[in-house]
Formats: C-alpha cells, structure tokens, sequence
C-alpha cells in the first residue's frame, strides 16, 4: 500500500514536468517560426536590404555583412526586451492589444501592396544609392583630413591596425550605422516587440537574428541584381497576409495556452 501510495504520488509529477518541457517546446517553435517568417516579408525589399546589397557591391563583403548584422543583431535584441517588459502585464490584454496591432499591420500592408506600382522598390533604391554616395563623400573628406596615416589609405599604417582593419574601418562602421537607423522605428522592429510581447522571448530572438541573416546574406550576395529584381509589391501584399494570419489565429489560441 506504501510503494502504491509512493509510486502514485510520484507519477503525476513526472507526467507535469514532462507536459510542461513540451510545452516550452513548442512555444520557442511556435515563436521562432513567427518571427523568422514576420522578418523575411517586412525586410526583403526593405531600405535595410538595399543598403546591404549596394554597400556589398562597393567595399569589402564580410565588412558590410558584419557590421550590418550587428546592427540588426542588437536592434532585434533591443525589441525583445521591450517586449519582454509589456509582459508585466496580465497576458490576456498583452495577447489581444499585440492581436489588434498584426491586424492593422496586415491591412495596412495589404492597401500599400495593392496601391504600389510594380517598379515601386527602384525609387527606393535610389534614395539608398544618393545616401551611401553623400557618406562616401564625407568619408573621402575624412581620408584627406586625416592625411596619409588614415586606417582606411593603406600607408604609413601599423601592422596591429592591418591586423583589426576589417573590424574599426570607417566601412564596418557605416555599414552598422546606416542599418541601425534606417532599422530603427521599422516595421519590422515594431513586429518584433509585439511578437516578443505574445511569444516565447528566446524564439522571437533566435528567430529573429536567423530571418535578417537570411535578408542580410541574401542581400550582400546577390547585390544589386537581386534588389532589382525582387518585386517590392508582391512582398508587400504577402506580408499583409502572413500578419493577417496571425491575428487570426488568435480566434483558435487561448491567451493561456503557453504560446
């Protein structure tokens, strides 16, 4: 009677622990795929891509993608914690205000989508292209104050500072700068502190740095002839559709239910 009273005492704490591991499972599953697919359609197309893309045409392609992936990299952990601190809120007004803000996303992509012309992105990447050429300019300036023992023109340069080129050059700096402003106030920022403010907060970061590394690498790989050819509008519209979605869902999740 003792080993049976033990035996039955003991179980239903295994099956707990077991039932609440699965849980977490699945909302850091359930959370990383909503974010990684919330960056993909907020960031193909996005000023954020075309800096990557033209500055990987310009300089050194492993300095544009370090710093722009820093950038974007600290600006998604940035969002998570704002998230993460609306969670001292009781969840259910946190899940249907976050619920409210994808549907006024989703429509609002879906007008911008419908309303924008096919070669809508190309205005866009021109004024990322006048951007980046007004800071060549300031940075050629630089070189010319600075005089011959600047980082960036080679002679009369150490070997320590050849060494961590890559890593303080003007370029990396730029590169982190330009993505972190034109990153900030963005769409995709925006989403990511809902997503972090309904989700699992480790899924919405790990998902988060994988979808901008995705763009990001896309970006600097493919350079200008992806930026070109990726159709602004269509992304657009498909991204209205994917935030749409997730307020929808909200009609079949209970705010309680862990994800």
């Amino acid at each position: 009677f003792l080993q049976q009273k033990g035996s039955s005492l003991v179980a239903p704490v295994h099956i707990v622990s077991e039932e609440s591991a699965d849980k977490t499972n699945l909302g850091f599953i359930h959370a990383f795929v909503a974010a990684i697919s919330v960056i993909i359609v907020s960031e193909l197309g996005d000023k954020t891509f075309f800096i990557a893309a033209i500055m990987a045409m310009r300089y050194n392609r492993l300095t544009v993608l370090a710093g722009a992936m820093l950038a974007l990299g600290l600006m998604t952990c940035l969002s998570v914690l704002f998230g993460y601190a609306t969670t001292v809120i009781p969840r259910v007004y946190t899940y249907y205000v976050s619920t409210a803000l994808f549907a006024i996303f989703g429509i609002r992509m879906l007008r911008e989508g419908l309303k924008m012309s096919p070669d809508e992105g190309q205005e866009e990447l021109e004024e990322v292209q006048a951007e980046i050429k007004k800071k060549d300019e300031e940075l050629q300036r630089t070189k010319l104050l600075n005089g011959p023992g600047d980082v960036e023109s080679g002679p009369g340069t150490t070997i320590p500072q050849k060494k961590w080129l890559h890593f303080i050059s003007p370029i990396f700096v730029q590169a982190f700068t330009l993505t972190f402003l034109a990153e900030w106030g963005d769409r995709s920022q925006l989403t990511t502190i809902v997503l972090a403010a309904r989700e699992d907060p480790y899924g919405v970061a790990v998902g988060g740095t994988v979808g901008h590394c995705l763009c990001t690498g896309l970006a600097v790989i493919g350079g200008r002839m992806i930026a070109q050819k990726i159709s602004v509008r269509t992304v657009t519209i498909i991204g209205g559709i994917v935030f749409l979605a997730f307020a929808f869902s909200a009609l079949f999740i209970s705010p309680d239910s862990g994800f």
